[in-house]
Formats: C-alpha cells, structure tokens, sequence
C-alpha cells in the first residue's frame, strides 16, 4: 500500500545494527519495507586487543577482545540522526526504533546499567571493559563447563548440541570470577550489549529472549542449577540469582519507550516504542523472508551466523543452540555458526599481498578483495592443488573449539596470491557444508541457503558456495539485513503488524535462486571437500592436538616476554602514546 497515494501520512521506524566495527542507522518506511536513508559511524576505539585505552595499562593477554561502551552511544548520537537526514524524512513521524548486536557480547555493569569501566575504580581492570563476541580467553572455563555438564548428564547440554561456547555468558563471566574476584564481586548486572543498549534508549532493563535462550543456556525457563554452578566453582553459585536472572522481553515486544535524554541523541520523539533487543544474525531472518522451516540464513561478515527455524525439536551435534521461539513465535530457531569468515579473507590481504599486487590494484583503481578475486576466478576447481582449515578464529560449529587454528595444505614455492585466497573462499564454504550436513544427519534438513551480510556483494564467492552445499542460494534484498530486521520488530513493537512473519511479509524482500549449483564444479569439489573433511577431523577429532600445543606455547612466550618488559630498571615501559592507544583495537 502507498500510504502517499491514499492521502494517509507514511510512517517510518529506524533499525539500528551494532555489529564488530560500527553501528548502521536505518530508516525504513512500515507499509512496504522501502530503505530511504542510512548512515554509518565507526567505532572510535574498534576491537580492543592490545591495550585497553587507559594510559599506563599493560598488554592484554592473547585471545582478548574488548570494546568500548561510549562506542555504542556514539552511534545514537551520530548514525541515527545522519540516517534520518539523508532519508528526508519528518522524524515526528517514526514510530518506533529497534536495535540489533553482535552476541555474545557482554559487559558487567552496576544495578543502573553503568559500564564498570566507566568508573575511575575500575578503568583500568581489564575485566571491567565489554567481551566482544570473539573474546576467546575463557576457553579454559568452557572446558569445564561442558566437562561438568557432560559428568552429570545436565540436560540443557544437548540443546546446545553438547558443547557450550567460550563466547558465552556463562564462560566469560566464570572467566571473570577467577581472574579478577574483585570486578566479579563489583558488578551488579551481568549484560548482553543487546539488552545494554536498549536499557540506554528506553532506560529499562528488559533481556531479551533471544540472547538468554542461544548465550544464556535458558531452557523451559530455566538456567542451570545453583547446585551445578556451585560445582563449577562455589563463589559462582549465586551467578544466576544475583547479575544473571531478569525479565524476559519476547522478541517483536516493546521494552519501554523512548527517554527524554535519547530523544535528544538521536533526534526522534520522546515516547515512541522501543523494541526488545535481539542479535544481528537472528534479527535478519524476517528481513530475508525466511522464517519457514527448512531456510537457513548464513549472515555473512567478519564472521558467519546460520539461523533457521524448524517444526521439530532436534539435538544438533555442535550447533550454537536451538530455542522455542528463539527467530519467530511458533517454531524451533536453530543457530550454528563460523567464527572467522570475513576475517580471514581480510587478515590475508593484509599479510599475503605483495607489493607488486598492491602496486597493481592501485593503478587499476581495484581493492586488494577485488583483484584476488578476479585472478582467482580464472582458476578451475582444484586447479591451485590446495585446501584450507578455516579456523583462523577457532571452530565455533561443529566442533566448538577456539583453541583450534588455521591451515593450508599444499603450498609450493609456485603457489600465487590469489590460490591461496581462493583456498580460504573455499575452506568457509566447506564449514557451512559440514554444518548444513550435521543438521542433515540430526533430522533438520536445509532445503534452501539464503545469504546476507556484506559478503554476499562477491559473485564468485557465492557461486562457491552454491557448488560446494549444492543447495540454491538466494540472496536478501537488502544490504543491510540486520538493520531492515530491526526495522521490522520495530514496527511490530510500535503496533503496526501483529506479529514479525506479517511485518516480514510486507517489509521483508529476497531474490530466490540467485546462485545455482553448477553441476561439473560441484563434482570436483565434491572431491575436495573429502579432503577438508579429513583434515577437519583429523586436527578437530582426531587426537591431534598440535595446534592447542603451539597456541599454549605462543602463550608462555608472550607471557615471558611481558615480564621481562615489566622488570625494573631501563627495560620497564613506558606508557602508551594516544596514537598507540587510537590504533590499540583496530582489527579486520
């Protein structure tokens, strides 16, 4: 319906997604989806993984990753009222705003929701500062959590396909108890940065069903037993009762209502509907129209999320959890998921371009993506007689492992730039095959793939993946899914539709089929894939522990080069400059 023809006043909803670098503003018209402006703002300070930004303070141990809270307010204050600007629009006639995030990722916070980093006391325990979702140091804590659970045949475990993830609530805020008792005691509130955020627009802590049922091991409405924490270790008994425990808001629900104070940062009326919280990856289903059973979502970016809905209640070896109305009311949502996709196609144009590459691509007017991409298209299936392990950031499905790591086999000294990249295109879609496959094998089959993210701009990487899953891709209308799914609970929250599926019918969009599997391709890298699976369990299942071996090596190296830094005398020191400290979380 045009609300403009028919003489009605349009009205519009912002989504607002907060993923691994920046927040995007979008401003989205209700009665049919229509994107009529955006903008970005950039996080300041990025992902924190040297230092944290407080002067004085000492390196951060490997496998860290922290952000900045002041960040996420930034981006209310910047990206919305530039979205609404560029969209021509009056804001007194949007009616409500959503918000998506990145998950997990979490931040101890007092009773009010201020950020313990944000007190002097505090500001410089690193503990204090928010876990961005690919904080990968309380895989030690992971361990334990899952060796417990599996010990006394806990039953929530297998709703998480046996293992629990080292990006989880449970295993970061174990991490802080024991590393620093005194920021575990300090905190009130132990937040997801989705809930966190929402708190900041509507000032009401509501937790949102999503993060509680995928990061919060919440089943049947419960969490785990005070009598299972306090195994895990006595101090955290209480964790549940005491920083963990909250309402619950359903997704598509409002939280509260806009506040005086982030009517001011973001230049939208006082009062209008404030959405339950949600995650990035899971938001982004309504926006594909994907909410039947049998379509997976893979969100593709810096890492990859796949989500898909089901009638059936299934244990999914590996899978990221499965939760009764975990995408939409009504069916069981399902998540699995890739913890480094995009990030290892930037980290190798950052190290594995050579300059005479550069030099090229500079005078052709190409990204350094670009121009690996266009070389590695000539290439045959095989041709480059290589294949990778896509563990750069540790194995999040099926094998819920960060303590794996990366690998190419075959290289030799004729081995180019672009077949290597190529091999790490390839080793991603290999990961999504062996995911969409254990849910094949578990009685969830995936009849059809649907991409979004920012990824999904690179033909040849899609064609990939049509081959390797020989499953049609289609490919979400929008470039920005998780902002347009924020949209789309907002308007559900602000009472436009009665439900998500009726707000995803109208304002959603997808092209079906955009990639087909390619027959002759998919033969030869049905051979391939053999090889990627060999390698997966052997390095994965296989009793191979090398690659855990060399990571704890490279920590007691790193650990003994920071005590000798840290010694008295000439060698100690000295404080990090503001540049050093600008330039301390940049990351891919």
């Amino acid at each position: 319906m045009n609300e403009q023809a028919t003489g009605v006043r349009p009205t519009y909803v912002v989504g607002v997604d907060f993923g691994t670098l920046s927040g995007r503003a979008l401003v989205v018209r209700v009665s049919d989806g229509a994107e009529l402006g955006s903008a970005v703002h950039e996080y300041a300070h990025a992902v924190v993984t040297e230092r944290l930004p407080v002067p004085g303070t000492a390196a951060l141990p490997p496998d860290w990753a922290l952000q900045v809270p002041e960040d996420y307010r930034e981006v209310l204050r910047h990206a919305v009222p530039a979205a609404v600007a560029v969209a021509g629009i009056d804001p007194g006639d949007v009616i409500g705003i959503a918000t998506d995030f990145t998950a997990c990722t979490v931040l101890p916070t007092t009773a009010d929701g201020v950020p313990l980093c944000e007190l002097p006391q505090w500001a410089d325990r690193p503990h204090a500062w928010v876990k961005l979702w690919r904080h990968h140091a309380a895989q030690a804590q992971a361990d334990r959590i899952n060796a417990l659970a599996s010990e006394r045949g806990e039953p929530w475990l297998q709703r998480y396909g046996g293992l629990i993830s080292s990006e989880w609530e449970f295993a970061k805020a174990l991490q802080v108890l024991e590393e620093d008792p005194e920021v575990y005691a300090a905190m009130d509130r132990w937040v997801e940065a989705a809930d966190w955020i929402v708190w900041q627009l509507c000032g009401d802590y509501v937790r949102n069903a999503c993060t509680a049922g995928y990061k919060g091991i919440r089943q049947d409405g419960a969490y785990p037993s005070r009598d299972y924490l306090a195994a895990l270790n006595p101090g955290f008994a209480s964790f549940v009762d005491d920083k963990l425990d909250h309402p619950i808001g359903e997704l598509g629900s409002a939280a509260g209502r806009l506040t005086a104070e982030a009517a001011a940062w973001t230049g939208l009326p006082e009062g209008i509907a404030v959405a339950v919280g949600n995650v990035d990856a899971h938001v982004t289903a309504p926006a594909a129209q994907a909410t039947a059973p049998g379509q997976m979502v893979a969100i593709m970016g810096t890492s990859t999320c796949h989500v898909m809905s089901s009638d059936v209640l299934r244990e999914v070896p590996g899978m990221c959890g499965v939760v009764d109305g975990g995408i939409v009311d009504g069916l069981y949502g399902y998540e699995a998921g890739q913890s480094g996709v995009g990030d290892i196609f930037g980290w190798f144009t950052r190290t594995g371009f050579p300059a005479g590459y550069a030099a090229e691509a500079e005078a052709r007017g190409l990204s350094a993506h670009e121009l690996l991409t266009e070389k590695a298209s000539t290439q045959a299936v095989g041709e480059h007689g290589l294949v990778a392990l896509d563990w750069h950031s540790g194995n999040r499905s099926v094998l819920v492992d960060h303590e794996l790591s990366g690998l190419v086999v075959g290289q030799t000294l004729a081995t180019r730039p672009e077949e290597v990249y190529r091999a790490l295109l390839e080793a991603t879609a290999f990961g999504t095959r062996v995911i969409l496959e254990t849910f094949r094998d578990s009685g969830v089959p995936v009849t059809e793939l649907v991409i979004a993210g920012g990824l999904a701009k690179n033909p040849l990487l899609m064609q990939i993946y049509a081959d390797v899953t020989r499953l049609p891709l289609s490919v979400i209308r929008s470039a920005q899914g998780p902002a347009l799914g924020s949209a789309i609970h907002a308007a559900v929250a602000a009472g436009a539709f009665p439900d998500v599926a009726a707000a995803a019918a109208a304002m959603g969009g997808v092209e079906r089929a955009a990639f087909v599997t390619r027959e002759g391709d998919a033969a030869a890298y049905d051979l391939l894939f053999e090889e990627y699976v060999r390698l997966h369990d052997h390095f994965g299942r296989g009793g191979n522990d090398v690659m855990k071996r060399l990571k704890s090596l490279r920590r007691k190296a790193i650990a003994g080069k920071d005590e000798v830094r840290q010694a008295p005398g000439p060698t100690a020191p000295t404080a990090p400059t503001a540049q050093e400290v600008r330039a301390g979380g940049e990351a891919a």
